[in-house]
Order: structure tokens, then C-alpha cells, then sequence
């Protein structure tokens, strides 16, 4: 609206200007030499303005015709370059869409338009990344090293490609290189790091770890940390070959990160051995605070070597009495009592945790049932009990199970990785279980599926049992013949045995119907049913609980009891796999 406004405004100046001058009297006189010319003012005016618009006009034309070149020049370029941008987005689009052929299609579009572009060298570095062409990959990351301002990513990217092909050397120099070239690569600093961790050099990591620093690449809790982790690998390394080297860094790890388990474990060893046990006892009570610990446990009961085992067990009781009913607690305390002959005091520790038992739940309460009683089946059944109890925590690291801290994950390398929990692999999971195909089972199925055993009476409970296949009379399954098995019920305990044998054969002539029925079964076991005062579900037992035998112990409590009769196999406390 205003544009057409102003417009007008010049128009009407405009027409007034010309009306003015219109009306302006005179003549205009040019004499030069013989050649006279004379006007009158207007016509003079309009002709000088007509030969000043003629003039620039062929000004103009003289300019455009000596600039075409350039403008064509830029124009064509221009072209080329919106051809190589929209390559390059479209080729990045399809790296990230995971289409290998449309990556390379655009790549080499991008190559031919803008062959210096930076960004048409990284898509052809991904694209070649993308179809699994490492040489292609790595001359291009070469390409981007040679440039100043790709340098640093065409070094990431070799480093990348060095590390795929499992070339630890040139990984590891390709890392330094670019560290020298930018100290505050991220990076860079983080692969030396973890190298140097690799090769145990904890001395450089931890110059490596004072640069990020310095540089602001971590934070100064992240800092405290991690040198503390790599004082407590230092102080572990050398713990037989420098002992005083071995006590300073483990009290400066200890001072950095009071909770770091192996840290106050070895820090207080040292302060033991200088006679500062009420330092060293302080140390550990600091750290159990934080988190209970087996091994703080351990190193605070044999804080001074040679105390009874009395001693010890009051010593644990003093560590836990601020969180006594911590699983880990329980554990300390039933150890020490354990040694201290206190079986009493170490069975009331581990009560709250035997209904749903870990492994090592389990095993302490073997040795209680051995050392207390000497109850070698107890002690048995506990054991294989363990074999099938809840997990206990242990050090883990992306994945990796190890029997003792580490300070760095062999899986990625990462720094202070190992954590004390339980591993993933071994947390329950939500879904149920299904058991393999098992062929006692399908025995088991079979036999109480209505088709497999005759109707029992109403006043007649039922329970299966399994005899020994010797015993039993087994109609051998052919080709074309299903399996036969036969049901019989087992006569009472006060009739003779000739009189049962008789009644079974007169039941089984009389109703053969219910003396026969053909079942398609893998193998033919032969069951039996006897009378029991009330129903029994067969196999009643905990998850994981392998059973126990029912039948006395030998009084010589021999390890191995004999095989009962009429069972050809041992199927008692038998558990099939998960």
C-alpha cells in the first residue's frame, strides 16, 4: 500500500515539474564556429534529459556486456553448487534411512558437483561405511585429515576405521596424534585414556585424566572419581613391588572416594599395618554405611590379625549395628558366627532369608546344618539347594561377570564401570518358564489325562507312582501299533498276595476297556494306582527345593544312599532343566 502510494507522489511531481516547465518562457541559443542551433527552453530541457537517459542506457549495455562472462561464470556455479547441496541432504537423508544404493547414488552426484566439499567427503565416507567398504571409508577419512578444517573428524573417523579392524597399534596412534594436534579433543582423550588403562599404564591415565581437567572436559566430581579409580588401580598393581607407593595412592583414592569398596578395603590394610587400627576401623564403618560389602566385612573382622574368632564376631556385630537387618549384615554376621562355633546366633541371622534363599544363603546354611549337628543330608539338601537358589550381587560390567572389582569394563573400556548388584542375565523374569519336553513329564501328563486311566471311584483318592520298567509287562509299540499301557489299581495291604494277583487278573478279564487303553506315547512306562487317605498331587515342591528323602539316614551317614527297591533309576528330587 505505501509502495503504490509513493508511486503516485513521483508521478504527480513529476507531471507538475513538466507543467512548469512548459510554461517557462525563453530560447536557448548554441553557437559553435559556424554551426548555430536555437530552441526554445522547453524542447531544450526535454531533449537534454532524453540525451542524458540515452547515454546511460549505453552504459549499461557496455557494463552487462563486459560482466556477462563473470555472471555466467557464478551462475554456473551457483547450479553446481544447489545440485551438490541438495545431493549431499538427500545422500545424508538415505544414510540415515539405512538405503545403501541411494547413498551411493547421491555421494557420487555430490562428488562430481562440489568434489571439495567437506560435506560431500563425509557422505562419501558414509556411504562407503554404509555398504561395508572400509578402503573406500578410509580414503575418504584420509581426504578430510589432509584439510584443515576436516582435520580432527577425518582423524575420528580413521581411528573409527582402525578400531574395525581390530588395529589396536594404529587406533592408539591415530588417538595420540590428534591429541597432540588438539589437546581438548574429547575424543581423543577419552581413547589414550582408555589405551592406557588397557596396558595398565595407570601413571599416564592419570595424566591423561589431569588434562581433561585442565582442559574442561570433565566435571570436578567426574575428576574426584575416576582418579580415585585409577589411585585404587595403581595402588592394587603394585601392591607387592612398592609398598609405600601402594599405601599413598590407596589413602588418596580412599580420601577422593571414601565409598569406593576396594579403595577402603586396601586403604585400611595399610593403616593396619602402621598399628592405626582405629583409622583403618573408621575407614571400612564409612564405607559399609554407604554399602554393605562382604569384603569390608571380611577386612573389619581381621582388622588385627590373631584375634579369636569370638572377637571377630563381636567386632561384625559393632559394623552392623547401625543397619542390622541389611541382607549383607545378615551374611557378616553368619559368617562370624559361623567361625566362632556360634551356630545358634548365625541360624537366627539367616532366618529372615531361608524361605526365598540365595546361593549363598544356601551354602551357609550347609555348613551350619554340617558344623552344628553334623547332619551330612541336611547338608546335602542345602547344597544342591544352592545350585538352584535366587543369585547373589556380584561385580558386573556391561554385561561381564567378574570375582573381583576391576577398575575398567573389558567389554568397552569404559572407567569405573564394575558395579556390586545382581547381573541382568540372572534377574527373574516376568514371563513363565517352559520347560523343555521332558519324557517323565509327558509320562506325568499322560497319566492324568482321562483317556490314560480308567474313572477311580468317588470314595477312591488316586496317586501315580513310577515302578522300575523291569518289573512290568510292556506291550513293544510297532510301526503300525500304538503304544499299550496298562492300568491296574493296587490291591489292598491286608489281602495275600495270591488273592491279589487273582482279583486283578478277574478285573482285567472282566473290563478290559478299563484294563487297557492305547495312548500314543514316545516310551512306554507303566503306572500304577494306589489307595491314599487322601488326594496327592504328585511333585509338590518348591521352585528350588530338590527334595528330601523321606526315609531315615543310615546311621554310619554315608554319602551315597542306596537306590530304593522296585526304582531302576534315582527319580526322587529329580528337577529337569530351565
Amino acid at each position: 500500500m505505501l509502495r503504490i502510494i509513493l508511486f503516485l507522489v513521483i508521478i504527480a511531481l513529476a507531471a507538475a515539474g513538466a507543467a512548469w516547465v512548459a510554461e517557462q518562457p525563453g530560447d536557448v541559443v548554441l553557437s559553435w564556429n559556424a554551426w548555430r542551433a536555437e530552441m526554445r527552453l522547453p524542447v531544450f530541457i526535454l531533449g537534454l534529459g532524453a540525451a542524458i537517459v540515452a547515454i546511460g542506457l549505453v552504459w549499461w549495455i557496455i557494463t552487462a556486456l563486459l560482466r556477462a562472462p563473470g555472471r555466467m561464470k557464478r551462475g554456473r556455479v551457483e547450479r553446481r553448487s544447489g545440485r551438490a547441496r541438495h545431493a549431499i541432504t538427500q545422500g545424508l537423508l538415505a544414510v540415515g534411512h539405512g538405503d545403501a544404493a541411494a547413498a551411493r547414488q547421491h555421494a557420487t552426484a555430490a562428488r562430481r558437483h562440489a568434489p571439495h566439499d567437506p560435506l560431500a567427503l563425509l557422505l562419501q565416507a558414509q556411504s562407503a561405511q554404509l555398504e561395508g567398504d572400509r578402503e573406500g571409508a578410509r580414503r575418504a577419512f584420509l581426504a578430510m585429515a589432509g584439510r584443515d578444517d576436516t582435520k580432527s573428524l577425518g582423524m575420528r573417523g580413521l581411528y573409527i576405521e582402525a578400531q574395525r579392524s581390530d588395529d589396536p597399534y594404529a587406533a592408539l596412534a591415530i588417538a595420540e596424534e590428534a591429541l597432540r594436534l588438539q589437546p581438548n579433543s574429547a575424543w581423543a582423550s577419552q581413547a589414550v585414556l582408555g589405551f592406557r588403562c588397557a596396558r595398565a599404564d595407570w601413571t599416564g591415565a592419570l595424566e591423561i585424566l589431569e588434562t581433561n581437567f585442565s582442559a574442561g572436559l570433565i566435571d570436578k566430581k567426574a575428576f574426584r572419581r575416576q582418579r580415585a579409580v585409577l589411585l585404587t588401580a595403581r595402588a592394587l598393581d603394585v601392591e607387592d613391588s612398592d609398598e609405600s607407593l601402594s599405601r599413598d595412592s590407596a589413602l588418596e583414592a580412599n580420601k577422593l572416594a571414601p565409598t569406593l569398596v576396594p579403595a577402603a578395603v586396601l586403604a585400611a590394610k595399610h593403616l593396619a599395618q602402621t598399628h592405626q587400627v582405629r583409622r583403618a576401623m573408621k575407614v571400612i564403618e564409612t564405607a559399609w554405611q554407604a554399602q554393605p560389602h562382604p569384603d569390608l566385612a571380611e577386612a573389619y573382622a581381621h582388622i588385627k590379625p590373631g584375634d579369636a574368632p569370638a572377637l571377630r564376631l563381636a567386632r561384625v556385630e559393632n559394623l552392623i549395628a547401625k543397619n542390622s537387618q541389611d541382607f549383607e549384615s545378615a551374611l557378616a554376621i553368619a559368617r562370624a558366627g559361623i567361625e566362632a562355633g556360634e551356630f545358634a546366633r548365625a541360624r537366627r541371622a539367616l532366618e529372615p532369608f531361608i524361605d526365598n534363599p540365595t546361593q549363598r544363603v544356601a551354602m551357609l546354611m550347609a555348613e551350619i546344618e554340617h558344623g552344628e549337628r553334623g547332619d551330612t543330608t541336611k547338608a546335602r539338601a542345602w547344597t544342591l539347594r544352592a545350585v538352584r537358589a535366587l543369585p547373589d550381587a556380584v561385580w558386573t560390567a556391561d554385561g561381564y561377570i567378574s570375582d573381583h572389582w576391576r577398575p575398567v569394563s573389558p567389554v568397552t573400556g569404559r572407567l569405573d564401570a564394575f558395579q556390586w548388584q545382581v547381573p541382568l542375565a540372572a534377574l527373574p523374569a516376568k514371563k513363565t518358564v517352559v520347560v523343555e519336553d521332558n519324557p517323565f513329564h509327558d509320562a506325568l501328563i499322560a497319566s492324568s489325562a482321562p483317556e490314560a486311566l480308567p474313572p477311580a471311584k468317588a470314595d477312591e483318592p488316586v496317586t501315580v507312582t513310577i515302578e522300575s520298567v523291569a518289573e512290568a509287562a510292556v506291550v513293544t509299540p510297532t510301526e503300525t501299533e500304538p503304544a499299550v499301557v496298562t492300568v491296574e489299581p493296587e490291591p489292598a495291604a491286608d489281602k495275600p498276595k495270591d488273592a491279589k494277583d487273582k482279583e486283578a487278573a478277574k478285573t482285567a478279564m472282566e473290563s478290559p476297556a478299563a484294563a487297557e487303553t492305547v495312548i500314543p506315547m514316545p516310551s512306554p512306562p507303566l503306572f500304577h494306582r494306589r489307595a491314599q487317605p487322601q488326594p496327592v498331587i504328585p511333585i509338590v515342591r518348591a521352585p528350588d527345593d530338590p527334595g528330601v528323602d523321606e526315609e531315615a539316614p543310615p546311621e554310619e551317614f554315608s554319602e551315597h544312599s542306596p537306590t530304593p527297591a522296585g526304582q531302576s533309576g534315582s527319580w526322587r528330587g529329580y528337577r529337569p532343566p530351565r
